[in-house]
């Protein structure tokens, strides 16, 4: 039950700072950032946003910390939350990982081809 919780809580703070983060104004985030997951402490404590962008990943990534305590305001407002947790912005590297092992994968079929 606390699960289900947890994961509806984490699908409402992605929500809202996906809205919040396109109207912020610093120029070290890219039009293109989008969360692609929430992970939320149980004791609503922190909470990781994994974000994956087009371009720079780090600055945007510095963008987002800077904007952290003004992002967790808004999110407040916006969740009804007794407790809003602190925000911890991760660069989301599945994407990549997932491209490096369909590259691999790729490489290993056709080397097969190759052999027969």
């Amino acid at each position: 039950m606390a699960g289900y919780r947890i994961d509806r809580i984490n699908e409402e703070i992605a929500r809202a700072l996906s809205e919040l983060i396109r109207g912020l104004k610093d120029p070290r985030i890219s039009g293109l950032v989008s969360i692609t997951r929430v992970d939320t402490a149980r004791d609503l404590g922190c909470a990781k946003v994994y974000i994956s962008c087009f371009g720079e990943a780090g600055e945007t990534i510095r963008g987002l910390k800077s904007a952290a305590g003004y992002l967790r305001r808004e999110l407040s407002r916006a969740v009804d939350l007794r407790a809003v947790p602190e925000l911890r912005f991760l660069k989301d590297d599945s994407l990549d990982e997932g491209s490096r092992i369909l590259s691999v994968m790729n490489d290993l079929s056709s080397s097969e081809n190759d052999h027969e």
